[in-house]
C-alpha cells in the first residue's frame, strides 16, 4: 500500500503578451493525498468542493482513467482527500493543476515510472498549450514552448515580496469560449509589438524591474478581443502604473483580471483603487496572493499501516 501525496500552486497565464507562452505560478494550491481502495471516492474540501469531490464528470479521474487506457495499463481504483484553493473556470491554472495531478497519478498508481520532465510533457500535451502546466510545476516565472511532445521551460525566480491581486467576477468563463473569439491572423504591427513587450516581461521579472511591468503586460492579440466577455478587464486596465500597482493583464483566458504589485504594502494600497474602478458593478471576489517560486510536490511514501489519507478541516494529512 502507498500513498500519494501532491501540492500544486494556481497558475496566471500570458501575462499580456506571453499568450500560450508564459505564466507564473500562485500561493493558492490543489493539495491531495491518494492510495489504492476499493471504489473510487474523493473526499473534497476548500473552494468548489461539490465539483471538485463528485466522481461522475470529474476531470481528475476522467483524465487519471484516460492516461491509464492510453497506456494498457488496468484502472486503480483510489481514496483521494482533496483541498482546493484554486477557483475553477476563472483563468487561475485548475485545469492544469487538476491534469497535473492525474498524470502523476497516473504514472505512480499505473506503474509507468516517469520522470517529472514526462508528467509535464503528458500533461502539457492533455492541455493543449504548455504555460499553465510548465509552471504549475515548476513554479516561478516559467517561459515554454513545445517542441514535438515535449516541452522546454525555463523558470525564473520573481522577487520575494512581489504579490498578486487577482479580480473574480461572480461568473466563470471557459477557456474554449475564450478563445473563440480570437482571430485567425494578425497584423505584423501588433505582433512585432507583442514580442517587445513579452521581451520586457520577461527581463523583469528576470532582474526584478517592477517598474517595467506596466509596460511588459501590454497587449495587442487576446485581450482586446476578450475584453468583450470580461468587462472587468476595460475597469481595471486603466490603473496599471497607478500607485501600488505595477501591471495589469487579464488572467489566463480570464474572467479574472491579474494585477501585480510589488509589495505587501502597495498590494494594500490597490485594493482600495480596485474598489473605487469597480464602483457600481456586480460584486466580485478578490485574491491577494505571493508568487510561489517552488516547484510543484509529488512525494510517494510506502503506508506500512496500510491506512489511506485521512480528511480534516485543514485539507488532508
Amino acid at each position: 500500500m502507498t500513498r500519494v501525496r501532491l501540492r500544486l500552486p494556481g497558475t496566471s497565464a500570458n501575462l499580456g503578451p506571453g499568450f500560450d507562452s508564459v505564466a507564473v505560478a500562485l500561493k493558492v494550491y490543489l493539495r491531495l493525498e491518494a492510495c489504492p481502495a476499493a471504489q473510487m471516492e474523493i473526499a473534497a474540501t476548500g473552494c468548489d468542493a461539490e465539483v471538485c469531490g463528485a466522481t461522475e464528470n470529474n476531470l481528475l479521474i476522467d483524465t487519471y482513467r484516460l492516461l491509464l487506457n492510453a497506456h494498457e495499463r488496468p484502472f486503480v481504483p483510489l481514496r483521494i482527500a482533496m483541498h482546493n484553493e484554486i477557483p475553477l473556470g476563472m483563468g487561475c491554472g485548475s485545469s492544469a493543476a487538476v491534469r497535473l495531478a492525474a498524470t502523476a497519478l497516473a504514472s505512480h498508481f499505473g506503474r509507468l515510472a516517469w520522470d517529472r520532465e514526462r508528467i509535464l510533457d503528458e500533461a502539457s500535451q492533455l492541455e493543449g498549450h504548455p504555460d499553465n502546466a510548465a509552471a504549475c510545476w515548476m513554479g516561478g516565472f516559467v517561459a515554454s514552448a513545445s517542441e514535438g511532445n515535449q516541452i522546454r521551460a525555463v523558470s525564473i525566480a520573481p522577487p520575494e515580496d512581489w504579490t498578486a491581486i487577482l479580480v473574480m467576477p461572480d461568473r466563470p468563463l471557459s477557456t474554449t469560449a475564450s478563445r473563440a473569439v480570437l482571430p485567425a491572423a494578425y497584423l505584423r504591427d501588433d505582433v512585432v509589438a507583442n514580442l517587445q513587450r513579452v521581451a520586457i516581461l520577461t527581463a523583469a521579472f528576470a532582474t526584478g524591474r517592477a517598474d517595467l511591468l506596466a509596460t511588459g503586460m501590454e497587449d495587442r492579440l487576446h485581450q482586446p478581443y476578450r475584453g468583450e466577455f470580461c468587462p472587468l478587464l476595460k475597469r481595471l486596465l486603466p490603473l496599471a502604473r497607478r500607485p501600488g500597482i505595477a501591471g495589469v493583464a487579464l488572467s489566463g483566458a480570464g474572467p479574472a483580471v491579474l494585477l501585480l504589485a510589488n509589495s505587501c504594502d502597495a498590494a494594500s494600497a490597490a485594493e482600495k483603487l480596485i474598489a473605487g474602478a469597480l464602483e457600481g458593478m456586480p460584486a466580485v471576489s478578490v485574491l491577494t496572493c505571493g508568487l510561489e517560486k517552488e516547484p510543484a510536490r509529488f512525494e510517494c511514501e510506502t503506508d506500512q499501516l496500510g491506512g489511506c489519507p485521512r480528511e480534516t478541516a485543514e485539507g488532508p494529512q
